[in-house]
């Protein structure tokens, strides 16, 4: 006889509510000034003792910067219908962001730049991009869904061409640690577990430091040593789920070395 799985019920509103709070380390007065509104409301309501109004779950997720994603969340547990949307890409309601996105990414060449989701899965990218794939020793890293993170740091992908592999390791995965504590994703963590383990986290620089101000990527290709900074990119004030998960990656030359090397590898 099969035996039915239980749907997933989500934790009550006012313990998702404290879970946040807790997370980005406010205090409720502070939580409460922030949203104006008295501490001993709030109180009740993370005890379960008062139903918060719908408005009021907004306000409360918008104070803790809660993503969208969890905002539904919130609002279903407090009893109301989610109010942000999550369209595909390629929806005709995101044409226009869509076409912002490959705007910046081709006009970005001949020096390569991505879009990726928030679990680092790759979107979309410039052809400036596939000379830097074609590095990569294990293909199968690059079968879809491609994870940019495990890409650069598994030792059959770019890792063994990075000149300052742990700096940039321990890079990486600092980043990966601040945008756990900003999101609570549990596949974050899993993808956090696995990378620590590909490679060393030496985080002494290799080579110039340009100025302290920035960590670069150094790696070694067929036309010589590239030394590369990287700028993020996000939408301001999206409302849809899958706008608000995406971030474009632009790499930029840290020196004129890396210039005309990229111009000439890129072509």
């Amino acid at each position: 006889m099969t035996q039915l799985s239980r749907p997933t019920v989500p934790p009550p509103f006012g313990d998702q509510l404290r879970t946040w709070r807790r997370q980005r380390r406010v205090s409720q007065l502070d939580l409460a000034l922030e949203i104006e509104m008295s501490q001993r409301h709030l109180s009740f309501i993370e005890s379960g003792r008062t139903r918060p109004s719908r408005a009021l779950v907004i306000r409360l997720a918008e104070g803790l910067d809660v993503p969208l994603r969890d905002r539904n969340q919130m609002l279903l547990a407090a009893g109301y219908a989610p109010v942000y949307g999550e369209r595909a890409l390629d929806d005709p309601a995101l044409a226009s962001a869509r076409a912002a996105i490959e705007l910046i990414l081709t006009g970005h060449a001949p020096f390569p730049a991505l879009a990726v989701d928030q679990r680092w899965t790759l979107i979309s990218a410039n052809r400036a991009l596939a000379p830097f794939l074609a590095l990569v020793a294990d293909k199968s890293l690059l079968a879809p869904p491609i994870n940019v993170l495990r890409l650069s740091l598994h030792p059959q992908g770019l890792a063994p061409h990075i000149l300052n592999l742990g700096e940039w390791a321990a890079h990486l995965l600092d980043r990966l640690r601040r945008q756990i504590a900003t999101r609570a994703d549990a596949d974050l963590k899993t993808l956090l577990s696995e990378l620590t383990g590909l490679c060393p986290l030496d985080a002494s620089p290799r080579g110039p430091d340009y100025g302290g101000v920035l960590v670069p990527l150094r790696l070694q290709t067929p036309v010589g040593p590239l030394a590369l900074f990287s700028t993020t990119t996000v939408f301001g004030t999206p409302t849809d789920i899958t706008l608000s998960e995406l971030m474009l990656e632009a790499f930029y030359p840290a020196d004129a070395e890396t210039d005309a090397r990229l111009r000439q590898w890129v072509g």
